[in-house]
């Protein structure tokens, strides 16, 4: 989902008891509660108080730590993306929405970390990122969102059993503001509280690394793509005038640059016209990272990487790969999810120290890498 961020606030209902330890707060859908971004209308639709959201509607000086937050919701039978905007810090928050089109697939669910105003859906997949349902149509539906710590839990409909666990949020904002969203559509949202629960302990649940995964890097300032040719290595004297920032790789082993960088909004115009997608593409951003590698001895190893959204691999300053891997670009609907089973290179490591540079531009949906080998070390 390739689109500048919008955080979209509306009215949720706690129309099922919570026994926590605070009391359900409700807000009515109009402008004394909220702040309102985007196409965002209040009224009555269909047969409610409601907004009629495409954008963000944010809740004016609220912040949550742990709590409940309970909405309906009702779409129609159109590409939309809907949901929550929750602990928001300025460009940092999480965000957990629900995809109408995709509806009973395996990713119909979506939470991302935005950093730096960017989603990272791309980098972010399977347990804990993505999860199915079948997303009711032409009906109001409830969603209840659970936030305890560095952990939440989504409800839809039935408030026993959550359709996405998400046992790990990224973000690292511990504080911060509420917000309903919601992308293509419209969405419609009614009956909205708020109920705050007690702070329970901040326990991370991370996954764990991928074996032999490479996690010591360094990361350039961001440029832009477009100004540079990205299959060039680096002089030496460029690289000596750079100012390199120590970056490392994080659980599973995405190297998360958008952690670093400010997150980029092009138009990427292949996305609704597949005919330009070898034309390029205004407000690309590339950051280059570069990490040292010493071998005992000449030998030939393979590296398994992936990578959003295109990257040039440099080893002691000669190209190696080229690929492009953003949403569209392969064909219409290819989605440019990032795994480490992506792709796979074999270095020709010669005896002490080598240096590995990735040249990598960001379009949109999340600006990481992730590199391991893919042999044990002779």
């Amino acid at each position: 989902m390739k689109v500048p961020v919008l955080c979209v606030l509306a009215t949720f209902s706690a129309s099922v008891a919570f026994s926590g330890s605070g009391k359900p707060e409700f807000y009515p859908a109009d402008t004394t509660h909220w702040n309102l971004y985007g196409d965002v209308k209040t009224g009555i639709f269909e047969g409610r108080p409601a907004f009629s959201l495409r954008g963000m509607a944010e809740l004016k000086d609220v912040e949550m730590r742990d709590g409940v937050l309970d909405v309906d919701v009702y779409t129609e039978r159109r590409r939309t993306f809907f949901g929550f905007d929750f602990r928001i810090d300025s460009a940092n928050f999480e965000e957990l929405y629900l995809r109408t089109h995709k509806t009973g697939l395996p990713d119909a669910i979506q939470y991302t970390p935005v950093l730096n105003t960017g989603r990272n859906w791309q980098l972010f997949n399977g347990p804990g990122f993505t999860g199915g349902m079948n997303i009711p149509v032409d009906t109001w539906f409830h969603l209840r969102l659970v936030v305890t710590g560095a952990q939440a839990k989504l409800y839809a409909g039935d408030t026993t059993t959550p359709v996405l666990v998400m046992s790990d949020l990224k973000s690292g904002v511990q504080k911060g503001g509420i917000a309903l969203m919601a992308l293509g559509g419209p969405a419609y949202f009614s009956n909205f509280s708020f109920t705050p629960t007690a702070d329970v302990p901040w326990v991370r649940h991370l996954t764990p690394m991928l074996p032999n995964t490479i996690t010591k890097w360094s990361l350039s300032p961001s440029y832009d793509a477009l100004a540079r040719d990205v299959e060039r290595p680096l002089g030496e004297q460029e690289a000596d005038t750079m100012r390199w920032e120590n970056a490392e790789a994080e659980p599973p082993g995405i190297v998360l640059i958008q952690r670093y960088r400010d997150a980029p909004h092009p138009v990427v115009t292949y996305q609704t016209d597949f005919s330009t997608r070898l034309q390029p593409q205004p407000g690309t951003r590339v950051v280059y990272a570069r990490t040292v590698i010493t071998a005992d001895r000449d030998q030939v190893r393979k590296l398994c990487f992936g990578y959003s959204d295109e990257v040039t691999l440099f080893l002691n300053g000669k190209p190696l790969f080229r690929g492009r891997s953003s949403q569209s670009f392969r064909d219409p609907g290819f989605l440019g999810i990032v795994s480490a089973d992506n792709d796979a290179v074999y270095l020709p490591l010669k005896k002490g120290k080598n240096e590995l540079m990735l040249a990598v531009s960001e379009l949109g949906g999340g600006w990481g890498f992730i590199c391991c080998w893919g042999d044990s070390k002779p």
